[in-house]
């Protein structure tokens, strides 16, 4: 595992981050794993409803397809909902070992259910199990009412295949600006936006 000081200030530059935003995120999510994040994986996805009433939470990033950012959820939720009525989301990495963050703005859209479901079946038993007992986002009266819900799908299910449930699948994110985030010292931050013109990329420096 490599080492890292958090103390030492690193610059960035358009050099350094090359012409591909995706390639350098890449790199980026491989850094972070290497300087031993808990979850280098873990983004925040930011949603709005139709009239533009934002929510965040975070979710796990589940690879790329394509150069957009993916991940999994039930439907139903509330994200889920949101999602159906405003397309337009942000995702934001943070590794603060690294003090490198990762901005994305972009547009979300279903991914196919058979790719859904091959990533579904790459879960754990009990995860599957969880998404048919978890109606997300509504409210349950205690904890022992969602116990309950596992315990009827894990007899439903006994000795079978677990299916996916057709209201869980994926969404791809289709970035229209990446912006890469170095911390320097005396928060004179290095940021470097990479903005969607037509079929490639702008790149500029922003102020800190």
């Amino acid at each position: 595992m490599a080492q890292y000081d958090l103390h030492e200030d690193r610059g960035l530059t358009t050099e350094d981050l090359g012409a591909d935003p995706i390639a350098a995120f890449e790199r980026w999510l491989g850094e972070a794993a290497d300087a031993g994040q808990i979850e280098p994986t873990a983004m925040s996805l930011a949603t709005a409803t139709a009239d533009g009433a934002p929510s965040n939470r975070m979710v796990l990033f589940k690879g790329l397809k394509d150069g957009g950012f993916c991940f999994y959820t039930n439907f139903d939720s509330r994200k889920g909902h949101e999602l159906a009525d405003n397309a337009r989301v942000a995702l934001l990495f943070w590794w603060d070992k690294l003090q490198r963050q990762v901005r994305i703005d972009g547009t979300a859209g279903r991914i196919p259910q058979d790719e859904a479901n091959a990533y579904y079946q790459t879960r754990s038993r009990g995860s599957r199990i969880g998404a048919w007992a978890s109606r997300q986002s509504q409210v349950v009266t205690d904890r022992a009412e969602l116990e309950g819900r596992v315990a009827h799908y894990e007899a439903q299910f006994d000795g079978k295949d677990v299916p996916i449930p057709d209201f869980w699948g994926g969404y791809r994110v289709e970035p229209s600006a990446i912006e890469f985030w170095q911390g320097r010292d005396s928060r004179l931050h290095d940021r470097i936006v990479f903005s969607r013109s037509g079929h490639a990329w702008l790149t500029q420096r922003l102020e800190p």
